[in-house]
């Protein structure tokens, strides 16, 4: 009653986890090169520099 298309080849196995295998290490690399851009200090935009509350009548010194 066992039927033999049930049982996957070994060479077949071995290809999956190749493939597994290297999704993993391509998943790891992507992961690696966000992290590092996520350390890296960011450059502050034009917006920056004045807030929406702040204006003209905000700045002190006058």
């Amino acid at each position: 009653m066992t039927d033999e298309t049930d049982k996957a080849a070994p060479g077949r196995r071995d290809t999956k986890q190749d493939r597994l295998a290297s999704a993993l290490r391509e998943n790891l690399k992507r992961r690696k090169v966000q992290a590092r851009e996520r350390s890296k200090p960011s450059e502050p935009s034009r917006n920056d520099e004045v807030t929406p509350h702040q204006g003209i009548a905000g700045k002190s010194g006058d």
